[in-house]
């Protein structure tokens, strides 16, 4: 008898979500985000941060009850609380609920990819600038991804969690080397411990993937990226994917940095453009030195895209990614507009630094 007691007081309950308009439903269990249990399930709702501030998950309640977990009034202002509006990654079900999404991708949905959790191990930590490193982990697992998404890295014990993408290309099998272009910062959560606080061999968590900003295939306009820093990481992942896919669409890929010191795989990009049709790099220094010897693009990056975009007029329609600190991705986004980019086809990822 006290084993069916301690069985019934165990049992999870579980409840229904449904997705409007596309009829989606799935199920969330009491205690699980809407959009964690989204995630488990392999549908793959507009999300960010995952944490409250962003607002890009936010919709609205049409039947049921939640309650909300702790959140930014910049995400969801108290007004649109009174108007059932709601985070789904803030969001704890106590019934059946109904869902409105007020901001869906039906391409995302139909490429989802459930979200899985695997134990990883440092293969190496390589300098590519004085403050750029490039992480290589090894997966117990393969983990599939599409390329631009990130994953949850977990240094077991530390209580650090933190969101990186993948810079190398995905396949349709799953890969079991995952690798990362990560800028330090000296009091960054993570990063700060590339700088010899992770050593080959060391054993980390990897959860995914997320992400919105991947690779749309099957177009045909010209491709433009933009990034800047640690942004390199997704972007280059993108591109990669790229030429894997045998497409043919012309590539313009800006990359804005202080310094020449500051650039990186410049080799690989030459060869890229002698193996591409129609590439270009196009690196912008924000303070070139006197020694650079520099002869390339100055300024900032999001100026050089506004007049390259200009002057050359591509034609077709952009697929326009661009991934980099906010206030970069907050000067680009407009003067991809201004080009003339449908906002739809428009994917940023803004990259934010955890401190200790």
């Amino acid at each position: 008898m006290n084993d069916i007691i301690a069985k019934t007081e165990t049992e999870v309950v579980t409840h229904t979500v449904r997705f409007e308009p596309m009829g989606i439903e799935m199920t969330v269990d009491e205690g699980e985000t809407v959009l964690d249990a989204a995630f488990r399930q392999g549908i793959s709702v507009m999300h960010g941060c995952k944490e409250g501030q962003c607002a890009s998950c936010k919709s609205k309640l049409l039947d049921g009850d939640v309650e909300m977990l702790k959140y930014s009034t910049f995400a969801l202002p108290e007004s649109e609380r009174d108007t059932d509006h709601i985070l789904l990654c803030r969001s704890l079900a106590y019934s059946d609920i109904t869902v409105e999404l007020l901001n869906y991708d039906e391409d995302l949905l139909s490429r989802s990819i459930a979200v899985k959790e695997i134990s990883a191990t440092v293969v190496s930590v390589q300098e590519l600038t004085r403050d750029i490193r490039l992480l290589t982990l090894d997966l117990r697992a393969p983990l599939r991804f599409w390329a631009g998404q990130y994953v949850d890295i977990t240094i077991p014990g530390s209580g650090i969690t933190r969101a990186f993408s993948m810079a190398n290309a995905p396949s349709a099998e799953g890969v079991r080397t995952l690798q990362f272009i990560i800028k330090i910062y000296p009091q960054g959560a993570f990063s700060s411990r590339l700088e010899g606080g992770l050593a080959t061999g060391d054993t980390l968590t990897v959860k995914g993937p997320y992400g919105t900003c991947f690779h749309r295939e099957g177009r045909s306009g010209p491709l433009v990226l933009v990034g800047g820093g640690s942004g390199m990481s997704p972007l280059w992942s993108i591109l990669q994917d790229h030429i894997a896919q045998g497409e043919a669409r012309p590539v313009r890929f800006f990359y804005g940095a202080r310094t020449k010191a500051d650039l990186f795989h410049l080799a690989e990009f030459a060869a890229i453009g002698a193996q591409l049709p129609d590439f270009k790099f196009i690196p912008a220094l924000s303070h070139a030195e006197p020694d650079d010897d520099w002869s390339g693009e100055t300024g900032f990056v999001h100026d050089v895209v506004a007049r390259v975009l200009r002057e050359e007029g591509l034609d077709g329609e952009i697929d326009a990614y661009s991934c980099g600190p906010p206030p970069m991705i907050d000067a680009v986004l407009p003067i991809l507009q201004m080009a003339g980019v449908e906002p739809e086809r428009i994917y940023f990822d803004k990259f934010t630094t955890a401190t200790r």
